[in-house]
């Protein structure tokens, strides 16, 4: 599980559904969550999570997308196996892993030290822990 250290920015609710904005070091990230029963408020510094085999990767991106969350990353290492890879990233100063099919590892061409872009959905991103409690 990758952890990204952040603070809240925002909280939009409607009916069950609510999207939390999210400053991670200077980049904007946003989350999706249905129901969500955490006490969270703005300012509130949390570490969020995404599963490794839910950061896609993408080498130069152009045009739009419905991933709200892009972070720009260098890979650091790309392990190889029979099917799958996996990809560690250093975005900013953390860390991140993506697992990606060995076809789309090859496709792109990924090798140490490549700038790429990590993309987590809104609703693929989870609050793992409250680390100091915001504003209320």
């Amino acid at each position: 599980m990758n952890r990204i250290e952040a603070y809240i920015t925002s909280i939009e609710r409607r009916d069950n559904i609510t999207i939390v904005s999210f400053d991670a070091g200077g980049a904007p990230m946003r989350m999706m969550a249905l129901g969500l029963a955490i006490p969270i408020a703005v300012g509130t510094r949390v570490i969020l999570g995404a599963k490794a085999s839910h950061v896609a990767l993408a080498k130069k991106l152009e045009g739009h997308l419905s991933i709200s969350n892009r972070l720009e990353a260098v890979i650091e290492t790309v392990e190889t196996g029979a099917l799958l890879c996996s990809v560690t990233l250093r975005v900013g100063p953390a860390r991140m892993e993506s697992i990606i099919t060995r076809d789309s590892a090859e496709t792109m061409a990924l090798h140490q030290g490549d700038s790429v872009t990590a993309l987590i959905k809104a609703s693929d991103l989870s609050i793992l822990e409250i680390v100091e409690k915001g504003e209320t």
